[in-house]
């Protein structure tokens, strides 16, 4: 009985003794020890408590033509302004689509001589961030000639873009062949891409339509919207996998007349690619004799050497062309 008596009063001293050693910070308590510390963040990896910070805009496709008219499309935080600059000069602006991906084509030339592309893009919140990323093109005085596009990063290698050999028309597999008109008059166009990928059609910078290439790499959009008869800029633009625009073709398109619109023989749609003379070479077996077709639509025709896809032409029978002339 005396052991245990013993042992029960160590017991009760030796709590006495761990709380007054608590009291006065002797040894810590459970409340008061430190938390044990987790795994140290990897060195470089973002904190995860840091505010995010925009992605930088970035170029995707930067195409321009013999006359110096460019089509530019890249990415950015959606809902962002993007302005392009050439030579630290404001040149265009666009609003990013939900998916980050913008797109814009200049309404003039770019001036002859070496001209640099940069990027600024403000986001919804007042945010401005200046890309890294240059694109330098050299547009040559002689006309005609094909400019030289480059892109350049800091601290990593120069891409080229476009070379100044590369062919005018079309851009890798996209291709815009065929201005129709259905029996109501609306337009439909067509062309080729990569099979699966998606076709998005612009006009004047306004999204028309879009559709997905077959498995055969054709597509058609026929729009839904009503085109108004004038002359406008068209531009078609094939996405990648990723939805990014991976190709780009831009030309001028006439949208016909209501009265117009009547493919009865005769009549020839101009398509990309065409002239007076390939049209008079097919219709009569001679070139030389676009000024037939010339004379027949000089009401529309102001220019020989210009012609718009999309316009519809007289093409008179060569006979009754002589006759009339004689």
């Amino acid at each position: 009985m005396r052991v245990i008596i013993i042992v029960l009063l160590l017991i009760v001293l030796g709590f006495i003794g761990w709380k007054a050693a608590e009291r006065f910070k002797i040894i810590e308590s459970p409340e008061d020890a430190p938390a044990e510390a987790g795994p140290a963040p990897a060195p470089g990896a973002p904190d995860a408590t840091a505010p995010a910070e925009a992605a930088l805009p970035s170029f995707d496709i930067v195409r321009v033509d013999r006359t110096g008219y460019a089509v530019i499309a890249g990415r950015g935080r959606p809902g962002s302004e993007i302005t392009v600059f050439a030579n630290d000069e404001e040149l265009a602006t666009a609003i990013t689509e939900p998916d980050g991906a913008w797109v814009v084509a200049t309404d003039t030339p770019l001036e002859a001589g070496p001209v640099e592309l940069s990027l600024s893009m403000t986001t919804a919140d007042g945010m401005t961030v200046r890309s890294e990323d240059a694109i330098v093109i050299y547009v040559p005085e002689r006309e005609g000639d094909l400019p030289l596009v480059l892109r350049t990063t800091p601290g990593g290698a120069t891409e080229v873009l476009q070379e100044p050999r590369a062919a005018a028309e079309g851009l890798g597999p996209l291709s815009l062949d065929v201005i129709d008109y259905d029996d109501t008059g609306a337009v439909i166009f067509s062309g080729t891409a990569e099979p699966g990928r998606v076709v998005q059609l612009f006009i004047n910078r306004q999204l028309l339509g879009q559709t997905a290439a077959d498995s055969d790499g054709r597509w058609t959009i026929a729009p839904e919207a009503q085109i108004a008869p004038g002359v406008y800029s068209l531009l078609v633009v094939q996405l990648d996998e990723n939805g990014r625009p991976a190709y780009a073709i831009e030309l001028p398109f006439e949208r016909a007349r209501p009265d117009q619109v009547d493919l009865r023989d005769g009549k020839v749609i101009v398509q990309p690619g065409n002239s007076l003379w390939r049209i008079a070479r097919r219709a009569y077996g001679r070139g030389a004799q676009y000024t037939i077709i010339y004379e027949a639509n000089a009401d529309q025709i102001r220019d020989p050497d210009l012609i718009y896809p999309g316009q519809i032409f007289d093409v008179p029978d060569d006979a009754e062309s002589e006759e009339g002339g004689e």
